[in-house]
């Protein structure tokens, strides 16, 4: 059975957040004010508000007695929101190598229901083997103490979202399929990998030919759906030193759409095992 998906700390941090904006624009109070009443600056407001901080306790009941806050039901609950969102996150004895932008969706990924991925350029980081791991990673200079802690890494990232019961429907460019990395045994193994994940459940995986055309935006992007209540829909994507989530309904709606042609433009998943196969037949 899976685990239940219980919403880690930077989720949390996410719903306080937000929460706690909306208190202070509802009563009409500037960030700088509220950064006043906890003897802080604006600009940590604005990183409490985005979810990029957790708050204490003290700081949380401040800023409820400010926003006018007095109901004790809900001053206890989200008091008790901040403390929960302090907890450390899985790869907390990781995070020092780890930007801060993925600490973030290796949070929202651990919570979402569904992820839907389009991937023009690398494996999806959850279908990918430790050895195609490490080959991007040492194609990035990273040292080889680093890499073991990334393999780790990588390892519990799979098992936790699995074990959640979360659900991925990839769409891959072919040109992945034809861009060898880390070597031939390497490839091969990734491919093969790639086409056994294919067979599980709760994996849906589809090749978007290069007859299709051209990639339908710059980059690649993840769709995260989230079960009811825990966060609206959002959208990642990652450049080469930061990463951009969206969430206001109308970009998500759009990022949707397109996602939906790629999947029309893509061959059936059905035929994705035949695929990897003409593609492991060409390596050598």
């Amino acid at each position: 059975m899976p685990e239940s998906r219980t919403p880690g700390p930077v989720v949390l941090r996410i719903r306080l957040g937000a929460t706690l904006r909306r208190l202070r624009e509802a009563r009409g109070i500037t960030a700088q004010r509220a950064a006043e009443a906890i003897r802080a600056s604006d600009s940590k407001i604005s990183r409490i508000e985005l979810g990029r901080h957790g708050a204490r306790e003290i700081d949380v009941s401040d800023l409820l007695t400010l926003y006018g806050v007095s109901d004790v039901a809900e001053r206890e609950q989200l008091l008790q929101l901040a403390s929960d969102a302090l907890a450390r996150p899985w790869w907390h004895g990781n995070a020092d190598i780890l930007p801060v932008w993925f600490q973030t969706y290796l949070g929202l990924e651990e919570a979402a229901e569904t992820l839907q991925s389009y991937d023009t350029h690398f494996v999806p980081g959850l279908l990918q083997t430790a050895d195609y791991a490490t080959a991007l990673l040492t194609q990035a200079e990273v040292s080889q103490d680093e890499i073991a802690r990334f393999r780790h890494l990588r390892v519990q990232r799979t098992e936790r979202f699995a074990a959640g019961g979360g659900r991925l429907a990839a769409v891959i460019d072919e040109a992945v399929l034809r861009r060898p990395v880390g070597g031939t045994d390497v490839f091969a193994a990734q491919l093969e990998y790639l086409a056994e994940a294919a067979r599980r459940r709760a994996v849906t995986i589809r090749i978007r030919p290069f007859a299709a055309g051209a990639p339908l935006g710059p980059s690649g992007f993840t769709i995260l759906r989230f079960p009811n209540g825990v966060l609206p829909d959002a959208v990642y994507t990652e450049q080469l030193t930061t990463a951009s989530y969206v969430d206001r309904p109308a970009d998500v709606s759009r990022y949707a759409e397109t996602m939906d042609l790629l999947v029309n433009t893509s061959k059936p998943a059905s035929q994705t095992a035949a695929m990897i196969a003409e593609a492991l037949a060409c390596i050598g």
